[in-house]
C-alpha cells in the first residue's frame, strides 16, 4: 500500500510564499502521474500541478506563473513551490499518485489572509 503524506502548508500573508512536500512511502519513479490538488470549502477539487513519469509538467491557469511543481527521485517526494499567494488560493492541498490505482495524501490546509 502506497503512502503519501504532505506537508508545509500553513497561514501565510497575501503576497506570501509556501513550499508544500508530499514524500511517498515507495519509488515515485513507478508512477505514471503525480500531482497536487485542492478544494475549497463549497467548491468542487482542482487540479493544480501535474508531471507525468517522463517529466511532463502541467498547471492549471489559476495558479500558471505562481506555482512550481518539482520531484526529488532520490527523496521520492514532490513539491509546490507556492508564491505570490492570494485568498482565493485557501484550500486544503493534496498530492495524487497513479500507477493502476490512485493514491492520496492526507491533505494539509492552506490559508492565505490579508
Amino acid at each position: 500500500q502506497v503512502q503519501l503524506v504532505e506537508s508545509g502548508g500553513g497561514l501565510v500573508q497575501i503576497g506570501g510564499s509556501l513550499r508544500l512536500s508530499c514524500a511517498a512511502s515507495g519509488s515515485i519513479s513507478s508512477f505514471w502521474l503525480m500531482g497536487w490538488y485542492r478544494q475549497a470549502p463549497g467548491k468542487q477539487r482542482e487540479s493544480i500541478a501535474t508531471i507525468s513519469q517522463s517529466g511532463y509538467i502541467g498547471y492549471a491557469e489559476s495558479v500558471k506563473g505562481r506555482f512550481t511543481i518539482s520531484r526529488d527521485l532520490a527523496k521520492n517526494t514532490i513539491y509546490l513551490q507556492m508564491n505570490n499567494l492570494k485568498p482565493e488560493d485557501t484550500a486544503v492541498y493534496r498530492c495524487s499518485a497513479g500507477a493502476g490505482d490512485v493514491y492520496w495524501g492526507q491533505g494539509t490546509q492552506v490559508t492565505v489572509s490579508s
